[in-house]
């Protein structure tokens, strides 16, 4: 039977896919179908039909999953942040852990590989400690700001994220009524006209310090003393100023940083490293979670305080300053230089030492500094953007033969993909565990230990890649993705 545009089907839920939609299938038409989970019945419309498959925007949920809940957003469905709200966190812990196994699998060849843990959250809601909202006008000319809608920039109105902290919401309020009285213009992304693009929020959870900071297209704000007065009373307001983007695209921070009030950072803590942490700084957005992450990572290390270890995208130094407390030296390696300057002025912070941090790309800075000054390695921590590891801090790594690399990914397929390549004969994948970043959402982290092979016999599946291979992968989940809320890289 051919299936066509607009044709309303019945179908049972039988699967999902990456991003959370479920899969369901009519006479063995497969069907993507958003907002369904594994177990339900649904009535469905197909808004785009290819030759075996099609996509279906749900209609009604005529008989629901035993795992289906009901989301606590209101704007669950609509908003694009949210695509797991629709199932129970139980079993999003079972997807997300399925994922990472089925990359690992598919992609890396590992046939038996097991998830040593999965690290779920005991309340998987309000732990986001940075927030970014677009700034626009509804079509009844009110300012709005909110999320975008899934895979446009349309602005789907929410000043109460159940994934932030309560006081965004009061900051929110503030900051739009100052826009309406001082004529503070939101941005059009369509003509490039008007000034403020993004609200750019941070909160410390165990400081308590808040940060606000407006991305603007231009160099100034109208009244700038009336916003800083409506927002400084704020319980825990620590540092409020302007991040400067008068360019035309997708990326929402520009490169300038201009302090209205207060200081230019907040500060929060990792366990017992305390991080200063600016507007442009990288900090992961959950810090429960975060502490988990990392404590694997130095577990997986297993550091005696003798070994030298190297950091690779350190960026402000979380990770390196983490594992710096059980090192004899870490360097790290970070491409943005005022991310360099964070992790040096925390390492000075945390009374660390034993620390030291280089400007530059991975896959220059870790050949030059191993082929020409000698610089070796005993454990590898790598923990690189979406896209993965560049070929050359592949190669050099298995040219540094470290007895362990440790690596943490933010996605699984490239993860898969790298792992393929740097086992294929010098390391063997020990362990592998998954941490839930992002309840209600679909990324995931993994945290996976590689050992170098001359310690313990070859029980490990033989694998095959060339490096011309390497770059020839290209599943959807290992590309360079957006984040579909902001718009931004996701790292």
């Amino acid at each position: 039977m051919e299936f066509k545009k607009n044709d309303i089907l019945t179908i049972d839920i039988e699967d999902m896919g990456h991003d959370g939609e479920g899969i369901g299938k009519a006479d063995g038409y497969t069907l993507f179908v958003k907002d369904t989970v594994i177990g339900d019945r649904a009535e469905v419309k197909i808004m785009k039909a290819k030759k075996n498959y099609g996509y279906a925007r749900l209609l009604k949920v005529l008989r629901p999953s035993p795992d289906r809940t009901e989301p606590r957003c209101p704007i669950a469905r609509a908003c694009g942040g949210c695509q797991l709200q629709f199932l129970s966190y139980e079993k999003q812990l079972e997807f997300k852990k399925k994922k990472v196994l089925g990359n690992l699998q598919r992609i890396g060849g590992f046939a038996d590989i097991q998830a040593e843990r999965v690290l779920g959250m005991e309340d998987p809601w309000r732990y986001r400690n940075k927030a970014q909202f677009p700034v626009g006008r509804n079509k009844e000319g009110e300012i709005v700001t909110g999320f975008y809608a899934g895979r446009t920039h349309s602005i789907v109105p929410n000043r109460d994220c159940l994934l932030g902290v309560k006081v965004n919401e009061e900051i929110l309020n503030r900051i739009l009524a100052y826009m309406e009285t001082c004529h503070a213009e939101p941005y059009d992304e369509k003509t490039g006209i008007g000034l403020v693009r993004h609200i750019l929020l941070r909160y410390g959870f165990k400081t308590g310090e808040i940060m606000v900071c407006l991305i603007i297209n231009g160099t100034r704000i109208p009244a700038q003393d009336s916003l800083v007065e409506a927002l400084k009373d704020i319980p825990g307001m620590t540092s409020i100023s302007l991040n400067v983007n008068t360019k035309r695209n997708n990326v929402i921070l520009g490169e300038k940083v201009i302090p209205l009030w207060g200081k230019e950072y907040i500060t929060d803590y990792i366990g017992s490293i305390q991080y200063q942490i600016s507007p442009l700084s990288f900090y992961q957005v959950n810090p429960v979670q975060t502490e988990k992450l990392y404590g694997t990572a130095l577990e997986y290390a297993g550091l005696t305080g003798k070994e030298t270890v190297w950091d690779l995208y350190c960026g402000i130094g979380t990770i390196s300053l983490f594992l710096a407390q059980k090192a004899k030296q870490v360097y790290g390696v970070e491409i943005v230089p005022p991310a360099i300057e964070d992790a040096r002025r925390n390492a000075k912070l945390n009374g660390i030492t034993n620390a030291e941090f280089f400007v530059g790309k991975a896959e220059e800075v870790l050949p030059e500094k191993y082929e020409k000054e000698g610089i070796y390695a005993d454990v590898i921590v790598v923990d690189p953007p979406r896209k993965g590891c560049d070929e050359a801090v592949l190669d050099t790594m298995l040219k540094m033969k470290p007895e362990k690399i440790v690596y943490v990914s933010c996605d699984s397929a490239t993860l898969a993909r790298d792992l393929k390549v740097l086992c294929q004969e010098e390391y063997r994948l020990e362990k592998v565990a998954v941490c839930d970043m992002f309840p209600q959402g679909v990324h995931v982290e993994t945290v996976c230990l590689l050992s170098n092979r001359k310690s313990k016999p070859d029980t490990h599946v033989d694998l095959t890649l060339d490096m011309e291979d390497y770059y020839r992968i290209k599943d959807q989940e290992g590309r360079l993705l957006q984040d579909k809320r902001s718009g931004e890289t996701v790292k």
